[in-house]
Formats: structure tokens, sequence, C-alpha cells
């Protein structure tokens, strides 16, 4: 356990899907506009938790997503690694591990996606 007390917990944020309009339509050099609500969520959350976009898209054209919105003042990094220590990861697109592998099989055979989905 960190005792200093300025240590927040490591949140990994997807991108697409979960902060943005995404539904499935990817374009290389286009992030779609945030969802209603983003700044809020980031915020709110910026203040118990060090929060990292995780996303497989360009580094660069994300910072500038973040900062053309004004959500680069609550995210400290964009990141493609999943890195040792997050505390939680959202993504729009997961199962959780329950070390049930029978469950889990269900799970991922019924999986459906995101209703703002395809």
């Amino acid at each position: 356990m960190n005792n200093n007390k300025h240590y927040k917990k490591l949140i990994l944020i997807d991108l697409d899907g979960v902060l943005n309009e995404y539904k499935g339509d990817y374009k290389k050099d286009y992030i779609h506009p945030p969802k209603p609500d983003t700044e809020t969520f980031l915020k709110e959350l910026s203040q118990n938790y060090e929060i990292k976009i995780f996303t497989t898209r360009n580094k660069l054209l994300t910072s500038k997503w973040l900062i053309e919105n004004g959500f680069d003042g609550y995210v400290s990094d964009v990141t493609n690694i999943k890195e040792k220590g997050a505390y939680l990861f959202i993504d729009d697109r997961c199962i959780n591990s329950n070390g049930d592998y029978g469950k889990l099989k269900n799970e991922i055979e019924n999986f459906k996606i995101y209703k703002n989905q395809l």
C-alpha cells in the first residue's frame, strides 16, 4: 500500500465507444466527437484517480483530440500498453474474468457489443 496522500490509483480508459461516439466506423485519421457528459465524467473521476487513455490509436491524434475537447487536464497520458499496477480498465468490449472458465466461455459465446455499437 502506498502511504503517499497524493497517490491515486490508475484507471486505463478506452477511447472509441467509451469516451466518444464511435459506432464501429473506424477511420484512421478521425476521432468521433465525445459522448455527452464526457467532461463531467473525466473531471469527477480525475479527482480520485489517475486517468490514462488506453487505445491503439495514434498517440498524437488522440492527444490532439483530448486538447481540442478540453479533456487534457484530466488525463495524465495516452498509452497502448496494459500498464503494470493499473487498478481498473474501462472498455466497451470486455468481459470480467471470475476464474470460472465454463461461465467465461458462456459469456464469450453470448457476448453482445454495447448497444451504441454496430
